[in-house]
């Protein structure tokens, strides 16, 4: 079998590329980094986001969505990895069905996710929280590492998040496939857009950088470390890809583990080729370095995924 993007998926990660480079190049990131919090999320992109389909991909036409699939959606998440898109994304995108006004952008949505943490809580509409939709308890600002992603924790630390709600498409393909499941994939393939951007940024460099009156990629240290991050982005590609075919939990935990993998090793190592530069505040590199480590904390993360890969490998052996 093969897994090969038709066209109407390459059209669709080239106008969602194309939509970002203008809406939110690295100027805007810039600005946004200075105007973090609240004030940092740009409600009319969020508009232009659910004009564009964004949100309801997965929504049926009927209902007033686009009507494409998970590995449609996983596209465009993709791409909004590589640019380092702020704002509840996900959220938004799992509520199109049953928040009036995400779909379309209208809506700023956002989660308690299963350890009680919020993201981007000030700037949300709603904030979907227990069975009732309300978040107990009041909620504490937690320092984030990632100037582009605010962090709040709510109640006692332990929030149901989306993890009983299933898609708002029963006729999907991926149906059995649960929120939290879905929220765990579509993180995949946002740090797999990092993955494959510090992988660019780090050839970039090797080409252009000079030392000892040579570019730096022709040391071979230099062409080690983003020989690997190729490797790990492209191994993590097919992962995250074949799992939004499946729509496997065991899948989209291999996939998870792959692409958290590719895009925090491969941050780093985009620093390291960086050398002293790739710490400044001025370069860009930190940024999808401290993305990564935020999104690898949510729901599905390492420990998570090992968990539930052993549990599936034991029950083969019974």
């Amino acid at each position: 079998m093969r897994f090969q993007l038709t066209e109407d998926q390459r059209a669709l990660r080239d106008g969602v590329r194309g939509l970002l480079a203008a809406r939110f190049g690295r100027e805007r990131l810039r600005d946004a980094v200075e105007t973090a919090g609240a004030a940092g999320l740009d409600r009319g992109l969020w508009r232009e986001l659910g004009a564009a389909g964004f949100f309801s991909l997965r929504l049926p036409e009927a209902a007033g969505g686009v009507g494409l699939g998970l590995p449609e959606a996983v596209l465009a998440f993709e791409e909004a990895g590589r640019v380092l898109l702020p704002g509840p994304l996900i959220a938004t995108h799992l509520a199109a069905g049953a928040v009036p006004g995400a779909a379309t952008g209208e809506t700023v949505v956002t989660l308690v996710d299963s350890g009680g943490v919020v993201e981007w809580l000030e700037a949300a509409d709603v904030v979907r929280g227990d069975e009732t939709g309300e978040v107990a308890g009041a909620a504490v600002s937690m320092r984030s590492v990632d100037p582009l992603t605010p962090l709040h924790r709510v109640g006692d630390g332990v929030g149901d998040g989306v993890g009983d709600r299933v898609p708002s498409d029963p006729d999907s393909d991926d149906s059995d496939c649960t929120d939290v499941l879905l929220a765990s994939l579509l993180t995949a393939a946002e740090q797999l857009g990092t993955a494959a951007r510090v992988c660019e940024l780090a050839v970039q460099h090797a080409r252009t950088r000079e030392q000892f009156g040579r570019p730096i990629g022709a040391f071979q240290a230099v062409q080690h470390l983003c020989a690997g991050m190729l490797v790990r982005t492209e191994v993590a590609r097919a992962a995250v890809y074949a799992a939004a075919v499946t729509a496997d939990p065991a899948d989209i935990a291999a996939a998870r583990l792959l692409a958290d993998e590719a895009a925090v090793r491969g941050a780093r190592d985009c620093v390291q080729v960086y050398g002293g530069m790739g710490f400044t505040w001025e370069s860009d590199v930190h940024l999808y370095l401290k993305r990564a480590w935020v999104r690898a904390r949510r729901p599905g993360s390492l420990t998570e995924c090992e968990e539930l890969l052993a549990a599936e490998l034991l029950a083969e052996l019974r």
